[in-house]
């Protein structure tokens, strides 16, 4: 598996896995659902970040992200469904805490559905803490549990 970091000349590539892979959240239906390519090449022309995992040349995985002088925040987090339970979240997660730390950054933040409860385990079981829950109310009424995660990671200092 490879990581690489994505330009808003792979928009294609991350808005296909990323709706691929948020198909099976139909209950409601994400939003991740009707995000357009043109959609996610904007967000990367103006701040936003992404890495894509690749096995070989083929595009398996990705995570958004955005960063701040406080904290890391990822979202978007998507596996294709054939490549799930093979780790590849996790590396992602990790190559996210390896651009935090290189950025001075001590917090990795998220938000996941609570009526996913394999993701929310899936952070746990790599350090992450539910800190906060909310209810967000989608523009047709409709109304989602969440919780909101994060990870405190420890930069490393340099002696010499």
């Amino acid at each position: 598996m490879l990581i690489k970091p994505a330009t808003s000349d792979d928009a294609a590539i991350i808005t296909e896995i990323m709706q691929v892979a948020f198909s099976e959240y139909n209950n409601p239906p994400s939003s991740a659902l009707i995000e357009t390519t043109e959609e996610v090449r904007s967000a990367l022309e103006n701040g936003e970040q992404s890495l894509i995992c690749y096995d070989q040349d083929i595009p398996v995985a990705m995570v958004r992200f955005k960063l701040t002088n406080k904290e890391l925040y990822f979202y978007r987090l998507s596996v294709l469904p054939t490549y799930q339970r093979k780790g590849i979240a996790k590396l992602l997660l990790k190559e996210l805490e390896s651009y935090a730390g290189n950025h001075v950054v001590t917090q990795l933040v998220c938000k996941v559905r609570m009526t996913v409860p394999k993701n929310i385990l899936l952070y746990q079981s790599v350090g992450y803490e539910i800190f906060d829950q909310v209810i967000v109310r989608k523009a047709n009424g409709v109304e989602i549990p969440v919780v909101h995660m994060k990870k405190q990671i420890q930069l490393v200092k340099i002696t010499g």
